[in-house]
């Protein structure tokens, strides 16, 4: 592994007209899908089991793999759905991509489509970012005018549609099959699995759904070959993917590199915590995923390296905290974002996240005792598991695992009888610590 940045989907984003069509061709756009178009379809999904590409919206799931979950030969239509609606705290690398870059997304979109046979596909974009929105829509304007969707693409007989879905804004959205049922006009609530997407997905039809990240990827693949991905990164977590920096780190920002590197060397990319501060705690993929500290600056971040380090991968959102942090004070804002996300469909996530957030009030205002950690985690084991879907997993990261770490930090709110930290110095979250 090497800790060498590797840009390729962040390649051309200093590029003042990347977003445009002639921007894009001038470096290469399209010819991915020209070379595609002359492919076996089977040869396609075989390519991307072949490199590896693991889904970079957090699950991990092969995305060669789900593509072939897709039955051929049913007599049904085929959908693609591609998941944009970005809300993972602390991730931002979808939206700056499709901002940059929307038609890398558009030629892969198109390319996978041609793989599954599905002749539709819809872009399902985070309505909030309306300027990502108006981007992605002019980029598929483009894409129809030039001949790459519309009727017989290039001159190859394959027909395509894709439309740009703009969503309500409900974090539940990203969850793959509450934005199915948002996407036919329902409340964005998760649906029961099986039967899974691939087999029952939009309208009852095969689909795959993926993370822009993980189908802007495609066109890199087609282009330079399985081998070539495959060659970066780890045994078993292949390729390359885009590291967002954020909190109190010098250059805060995109990093593209090879999954398996360290936050270690992330961070003598980006400068280091910012001067005259030390690193307390941080995040490798955004605030549902278990919390780290200074003791895991050497783990790997690849999806194995967070496991055994007792953390998830996820969105590779790395949100870094210093020593001025409350870390009890993080918590209870993740936790009550949970709670106003959380759909209400299931009482373990609906219940639990309105009882954490009270207990973790009380704690972090000195009002708790050390049995409301006992109840905390009570609470917690609760939820993991049996909620509906991973969101109640996810709120419950933030909070076991910053008990794990910083039981003593808890207790000194207690203690002290509020938050022992300077208000002045408590940046983060947009409020004092108390």
């Amino acid at each position: 592994m090497s800790g060498v940045l590797t840009p390729v989907l962040t390649a051309h984003w200093d590029q003042p007209d990347s977003f445009t069509l002639e921007g894009y061709r001038r470096e290469g756009g399209y010819r991915a899908l020209e070379k595609a178009l002359r492919m076996p379809q089977d040869d396609i999904v075989g390519a991307l089991k072949g490199s590896g590409l693991r889904g970079r919206g957090g699950a991990g799931f092969p995305t060669g793999m789900k593509w072939g979950f897709i039955p051929q030969g049913d007599g049904k239509p085929h959908y693609l759905v591609v998941n944009a609606d970005e809300s993972e705290p602390g991730t931002c690398k979808d939206i700056p991509l499709m901002l940059a870059t929307p038609h890398m997304l558009i030629e892969g979109a198109i390319i996978t489509c041609f793989a599954i046979k599905a002749d539709k596909a819809f872009i399902y974009v985070r309505g909030e970012v309306l300027q990502v929105v108006r981007r992605v829509q002019h980029a598929v304007a483009e894409a129809y005018e030039a001949g790459y969707l519309g009727r017989d693409i290039l001159g190859s007989g394959y027909d395509l549609d894709i439309i740009v879905h703009s969503g309500a804004g409900a974090y539940i959205c990203g969850e793959e099959t509450a934005l199915l049922d948002s996407l036919e006009g329902y409340r964005g609530q998760p649906r029961l699995k099986p039967p899974f997407p691939a087999v029952e997905g939009l309208y009852s039809c095969p689909t795959v759904i993926n993370n822009v990240e993980s189908i802007a990827s495609v066109p890199s693949i087609v282009s330079d070959g399985a081998d070539w991905f495959a060659g970066m990164g780890t045994e078993k977590s292949k390729g390359f993917g885009i590291f967002s920096l954020s909190g109190h780190v010098t250059t805060p920002g995109q990093y593209e590199a090879p999954l398996g590197i360290t936050l270690r060397e992330l961070l003598d990319l980006s400068g280091g915590v910012r001067a005259g501060h030390r690193l307390k705690f941080w995040t490798p993929g955004g605030s549902s995923t278990p919390i780290l500290t200074d003791e895991h600056l050497d783990a790997p971040l690849d999806f194995e390296g967070m496991t055994a380090a007792g953390s998830l991968l996820g969105t590779r959102a790395l949100q870094i905290f210093d020593e001025t942090t409350c870390v009890v004070r993080a918590t209870l804002r993740w936790t009550e974002f949970y709670e106003h996300e959380s759909c209400g469909k299931c009482t373990p996530c609906r219940e639990g996240t309105f009882w954490m957030v009270r207990v973790l009030d009380r704690l972090e205002h000195g009002q708790g005792s050390e049995e409301d950690l006992e109840k905390l985690l009570d609470i917690c084991d609760n939820i993991l598991g049996r909620a509906f879907c991973a969101l109640g997993d996810g709120a419950v990261s933030p909070v076991q695992s910053s008990i794990k770490y910083f039981r003593d930090e808890y207790l000194q709110h207690q203690k002290e009888g509020g938050c022992p930290f300077d208000p002045a110095a408590a940046t983060l979250f947009g409020k004092a610590a108390r």
